[in-house]
This record gives C-alpha cells, structure tokens and sequence, in this order.
C-alpha cells in the first residue's frame, strides 16, 4: 500500500477486507444500531496482520488476552492483556499478533458521538478537537466497563445497561486520559426531584427498553448527570434500579402462580435464564422454587 494510500481513511470492515484474516482468526464485525450504527469488532488474530491505514473516527478498545504489536504514528507499540488502547483519527497504524496471537474488543466512535459524549459530561460546549495523546494506558475499572458495554452491544442486552456502560466509560475515558475537564459540581449531586421522576417513569414502563436517553429526557439531565444524581440518591444506576423493579414485579406474578417463562417476557427480560439470575442475585432462591413456595398463591411473598 502506497504511503497516500495509508492516508485515505478506511471503514475497519474495509480495513479487514484490506488484508483479510486467515483459516485461524476470528473475527466477528458488527454494527449497533441502537449506539447510532456505532462500528464494533470482536476478534481473535493469529495471523492477521493489517496492512497501514488510517481511519476517519476513533479507535477505542481493549486487548483481551495476549499481545498486539502495532506501528502508529511511526513509532511502535506493544498492547497487553488489560490495557486501552486509543487511536485518533487520521493516523496511519497496522497491527499483528506478538507472541502467538492476541484477542480484542474494538469500538470506532465518529468524533461527532465522542463529542456529544463530552458535552454532555462538561456540560458545556467544548471547542478544539478531541484526542487521546497516549496510546495505551491501563485503567482496570475503565476496561471492566468497556468490556460490560461492548459485550451487550454484541449480544443484545437491554438499552439502559449497553447505554449507560458505553456513556460511562467514553466519558471517563475523555476526563482522564483525553484532558477532559468536566463540570465542577459545587452542590450535592444528587437531585431528588429529576430522580424521583425518572424513578416513577421506570416503575410504569419496567417492561419496556428504555434507553437512557429517553430516562434522561424525563429527568431534565444531562445523561452524565443523571447517571451520578441517581447513584448519589438511590445507590444503584438506572439500569440496576430497574432490575429492581423488573424482579419485584416479578415475585408478584410468580406468586400468583404464573409460570416463569411467562413472567420472564412480562416482565422485560430477555429470557427465562436472564430472570432466574437476576431474580436470585436479589431474593436467594430462583423463580420456580420461589413460586412452589407453600402460601405465595394466597397473595403472600417475600419480595
């Protein structure tokens, strides 16, 4: 590849097709619809090597085992097992296996999502383009909530969960390893009245995916905000709020004798499985003992 035509940003499906993976790769490209078509990439490379390219969004991800040795900017870099690794637009980098084979888990944010992600935590509009001056950092607690979003993009989970660990860990990636200076909060952050009204709408509307954008609408916050206001007042996030309500509703139908698959679909969980692991991370015991219990079908339950 000629060096302008490095510089000719690609898609990442391009930049697969570009060089494609071998009988030993795996490689599983996708887009969420739900995160504004966001690009996302879940791959095992043991003998993939991409060619130099660049892109015209972010790269943002996490090496999930094993070693990725990549050329950026010029200058080479080693990823490991547990750290971000950050690419800004336009720059020229490849990539390939070290040590036998790496595994990895890869958003592409248009700058227009990551900005609207940091106007949002700033609270204000922010000018200059954004950029992540270290390529790899370690940040264990941003990796566990990167890796939770980018598996329930893959995978289908619920709107508030994928949103709010995707809302999280871009705005915390910006505030410490993109210079973002949010906004200062010089009062209490919880606000018991934008809480109490997103509360209430979740209680009327368990059953379905509400996305965070529609809870923070509701609120009048900022989503960010709304995130912090709800930890500070209930000690939960939105979405652990609303397994909450999901399971006590539950207990209600399983205590009227309600089979748990039926409860399940009712009661805005994927499947029956999601529901008896929620329901005995909160109550102790799984749905259908729940339900055999002597005395629930007079109206009794320990929920």
């Amino acid at each position: 590849m000629s060096r302008a035509a490095a510089r000719d940003p690609l898609s990442q499906e391009a930049a697969l097709a570009a060089a494609p993976a071998g009988a030993r790769d795996e490689a599983r490209f996708f887009r969420a619809e739900r995160a504004g078509g966001l690009e996302c990439l879940s791959a095992t490379f043991r003998t993939h090597a991409y060619v130099p390219h660049t892109h015209d969004t972010f790269v943002i991800g996490v090496i999930e085992a094993g070693c990725e040795s990549y050329r950026l900017g010029g200058v080479r870099y080693r990823a490991t097992a547990g750290q971000l690794c950050f690419v800004n637009p336009g720059v020229v980098h490849d990539g390939e296996p070290e040590g036998g084979f790496y595994s990895y888990r890869m958003t592409y944010p248009a700058p227009e999502l990551l900005r609207l992600v940091a106007e949002d935590v700033a609270e204000r509009r922010v000018s200059g383009s954004l950029a992540f001056p270290e390529p790899v950092v370690a940040d264990p607690e941003l990796v566990a909530i990167f890796l939770a979003a980018h598996r329930g993009l893959e995978h289908g989970a619920g709107a508030l969960v994928t949103d709010t660990a995707l809302w999280q860990a871009y705005g915390r990636m910006l505030g410490r390893h993109g210079g973002l200076v949010a906004r200062a909060d010089d009062r209490r952050l919880g606000e018991s009245g934008p809480v109490a009204r997103a509360r209430a709408f979740l209680e009327a509307h368990f059953d379905e995916d509400v996305d965070l954008a529609r809870l923070a609408q509701v609120a009048d916050l900022p989503r960010t905000r709304l995130i912090r206001a709800f930890r500070q007042e209930t000690g939960l996030t939105p979405h652990a709020l609303l397994t909450d309500i999901r399971v006590r509703a539950a207990g209600r139908r399983l205590a009227a004798g309600l089979a748990p698959a039926d409860v399940a679909l009712a009661c805005g969980f994927c499947d029956q499985s999601h529901l008896t692991r929620a329901f005995k991370a909160r109550v102790g015991v799984p749905p259908g003992l729940f339900r055999r219990a002597p005395g629930l079908q007079t109206g009794h339950t320990t929920c």
